[in-house]
């Protein structure tokens, strides 16, 4: 990272690696416990080994926050770079606890350092990342970054279909939609996140993936101001053919002025497993 006000976020977000390089944006993973083994997310493993892993080995992995000296590192790695600020963007603390881990780093550096709580993940996530580094490449103080992330915040909107909601319930992210488990267990949940508080909660249930899918994909755009230029993200746990198919019915019907497709990472599946589909975004007020 080679600006004055360092952006830095963590794996949560579901930027891919282009991304990231071309806005300047430093990358902290969470970790991936699976049996014995730590592995860093998309670092020692990649989304397609681990979605073939998670078919096939008996034991389930599970998540973990970063170290606060990983985020100690990725500051003062800054600062080296010639650095003089930085700005960190995390998942939700309502989903982990690497806010946390971000705010004990922020307490161990010299280095004026900001952290926000996106309340969001993956690719909403990566939206309020995105507009602070474009806030930051327009000539916007660590300030202006911030509350550019937080406008998007304020419209973002994340639409989540799993197939089986054991995934979250494993994972101990299943907030209100708890209350689904035991009951008729083949009905296909739809989810979404309250960016208000950063959590997971329930919406409607489908008899069928198909009509579960077309329900998200109603529901999303509905909550979207269409008048406005919209920008969306489409993850996909190894389902690109599913997502391919949204995107190009979305640039049909939308015509957006930012369309991510993405597959979600190793630290967002461990939660979502497998054929998980998701559409987050906002509708911007430029």
């Amino acid at each position: 990272m080679n600006n004055k006000i360092a952006l830095i976020t963590d794996s949560g977000c579901d930027l891919p690696d282009e991304t990231l390089t071309q806005y300047d944006i430093g990358l902290v993973p969470l970790y991936i416990i699976w049996g014995r083994e730590e592995l860093r997310d998309r670092e020692d493993i990649t989304p397609v080994d681990f979605y073939e892993r998670l078919a096939s080995d008996p034991v389930h992995p599970t998540t973990s926050q970063p170290h606060p000296q990983d985020f100690v590192r990725a500051i003062e790695q800054a600062q080296e770079n010639g650095a003089d600020e930085a700005v960190i963007i995390t998942i939700s603390s309502g989903m982990s606890s690497t806010y946390a881990s971000a705010v004990q780093a922020q307490r161990q550096t010299g280095l004026p350092v900001h952290v926000v709580d996106s309340k969001a993940n993956s690719l909403s996530q990566g939206f309020e990342v995105l507009a602070a580094a474009r806030a930051r490449e327009s000539g916007g103080s660590a300030q202006d970054m911030v509350a550019a992330a937080d406008r998007v915040r304020q419209n973002l909107a994340t639409m989540l279909y799993v197939d089986t909601l054991e995934y979250l319930h494993r994972g101990g992210r299943i907030g209100r939609a708890r209350m689904w488990l035991g009951t008729a267990l083949n009905l296909k949940p739809q989810l979404y996140v309250d960016h208000a508080t950063g959590r997971i909660e329930p919406g409607t249930r489908a008899r069928s993936r198909k009509q579960a899918l077309e329900k998200l994909y109603q529901a999303f755009f509905d909550r979207m101001d269409t008048s406005k230029p919209l920008h969306v993200g489409i993850l996909h746990g190894n389902t690109p053919d599913e997502a391919e198919a949204w995107a190009d019915r979305i640039r049909r019907e939308y015509n957006p002025a930012e369309l991510l497709i993405g597959m979600t990472s190793p630290m967002m599946g461990v939660h979502t497993g497998p054929g998980a589909l998701a559409l987050c975004g906002y509708s911007a007020d430029e």
